[in-house]
């Protein structure tokens, strides 16, 4: 599938994705099947990227092959397999380096974690612009010590460090601290039930809607 914007008037957003099967431990709802869910909120991440004004295109990097097969229909995302070579899960920093050798350095880009159910394409769409004038900047999960968007402008490396207590680490690489709005859904990322509540309040995305609705209501 092609971007629906072309290359160079725009962002790569480069999001990893873990097989749903390993993903979302944590995440926890009697009825409601893990593998499933964790995939409907990689979708919804995905195609609220895809949506985004500011967003040319969207690598995916994965090896979930189910999640490759149900986002058919979501315009302008490459897919690129997590593999380096050693048959090795890597994680989240690592993969997101494949995605950014996949994209080049040419185009500005961006680290989304793909666990956003509730992202509108507007707010993440507010911060790219924002980060459009800094040379790297992030931007601070609801709690304020993740994080949940990195980015570079075109020409410099994209370098991350996610995990626990991500987001000081991600100012002592250089990155400019986004002044995003509490409430905006960027900030929404979702590992726990109790997060996930707070991202249904903003209103999650189709496939995360539908799985919550099908499968709580047994």
């Amino acid at each position: 599938m092609t971007a629906h914007r072309s290359a160079g008037q725009g962002w790569a957003v480069i999001i990893p994705v873990k097989p749903a099967a390993v993903g979302k431990s944590r995440l926890w709802i009697p009825t409601v099947d893990r593998v499933t869910l964790a995939r409907a909120i990689a979708l919804d991440t995905i195609a609220a990227a895809a949506a985004c004004a500011e967003v040319a295109q969207v690598i995916v990097v994965t090896d979930d092959g189910a999640l490759v097969a149900v986002a058919f229909d979501i315009p302008g995302l490459r897919f690129v397999p997590e593999d380096d070579g050693t048959g090795r899960a890597l994680g989240i920093d690592a993969a997101v380096a494949v995605g950014a050798r996949a994209a080049g350095e040419r185009m500005p880009r961006a680290a989304l974690l793909g666990d956003l159910p509730a992202l509108r394409p507007d707010d993440l769409a507010a911060a790219l612009a924002a980060a459009a004038g800094e040379e790297r900047a992030a931007v601070a999960d609801a709690e304020g010590t993740g994080t949940t968007l990195v980015t570079a402008r075109g020409g410099l490396p994209l370098l991350t460090s996610f995990g626990a207590g991500s987001y000081s680490r991600h100012l002592a690489l250089g990155c400019t601290p986004l002044a995003i709005a509490d409430d905006s859904s960027l900030r929404r990322d979702v590992d726990t039930a109790e997060q996930l509540d707070v991202a249904a309040e903003l209103g999650v995305g189709a496939h995360t809607a539908r799985v919550l609705r099908t499968q709580t209501s047994r």
